[in-house]
């Protein structure tokens, strides 16, 4: 299904987007080609991606570039992905700031290798005063060990008498989190076909809608992007609640979340 843009109510949006962005390599395979050079069509959906989020007033744009789990990749591609990455950063650093787009980042940043984490730095603290949308990209991230980290994190303060466990609620752990100050992904994307959320905001997505495309991400654009957008206004959220609860409920803008 496509959509126009100006088919698009603005208060149907949802807040907070997330993509898994899966496919490259297939993608690239598929055609004969290596699989980096997937990679580097991939970056054009990205590219796209953001700047159709940006004109149609997404708040929040968060992309699943690299898990944990992909370390354990062949190491050629391990590197080649980290040369992308920070080309990538360089390359759109001044259009970001351009577009007011505030770029974030979440994971184990520590792992990253240290040119590519100098850029990453280097384009955060260039886009930190944007406020038009929040680009986040999850590096060397896994929603498991991010909830390990917090639990370890909430244990520790409990320990020195900083923290009384029967007060802490989800909002306390939900601070607690890499993503704290984000509010939860309304919509969850994810290309290729497959039909998992493979380690990716655990905690966040509790309440998420899901529509998972059977294209490969370097084919997901601008109209794929509409489209989403489109079925995601079509459904009908109840949080728990019946269909005629909310029906009967004023629709709040952006669907629940943090923020």
């Amino acid at each position: 299904m496509d959509a126009n843009p100006s088919q698009l109510d603005p208060a149907a949006l949802p807040r907070h987007v997330a993509i898994i962005m899966d496919g490259n390599g297939r993608w690239a395979q598929e055609r004969g080609l290596g699989r980096v050079r997937g990679h580097e069509e991939g970056a054009n959906s990205v590219r796209a991606v953001v700047e159709e989020a940006r004109r149609l007033g997404l708040a929040h744009l968060t992309l699943y570039a690299f898990s944990e789990e992909n370390w354990g990749r062949p190491g050629a591609e391990v590197k080649a992905l980290m040369r992308l990455l920070k080309r990538f950063l360089k390359k759109e650093r001044d259009d970001l700031a351009a577009k007011d787009i505030r770029l974030n980042a979440i994971g184990q940043l520590e792992r990253l290798p240290d040119d590519t984490r100098a850029e990453l730095e280097r384009t955060l603290a260039a886009t930190a005063h944007c406020g038009g949308m929040v680009l986040t990209l999850a590096l060397s991230y896994g929603g498991r060990q991010e909830i390990l980290a917090a639990v370890r994190e909430l244990c520790a303060r409990a320990a020195r008498g900083q923290l009384d466990p029967a007060a802490l609620d989800e909002a306390a752990f939900s601070a607690s989190l890499q993503s704290a100050g984000l509010p939860d992904p309304d919509l969850m994307i994810r290309t290729s076909g497959e039909q998992r959320i493979s380690n990716f905001l655990l905690w966040q997505m509790a309440y998420a809608e899901f529509i998972f495309s059977p294209l490969m991400w370097p084919d997901f654009r601008e109209a794929q992007l509409r489209a989403a957008l489109a079925e995601y206004a079509g459904r009908q959220r109840r949080f728990g609640k019946t269909g005629q609860q909310v029906v009967a409920t004023p629709k709040k803008s952006g669907g629940r979340g943090r923020g």
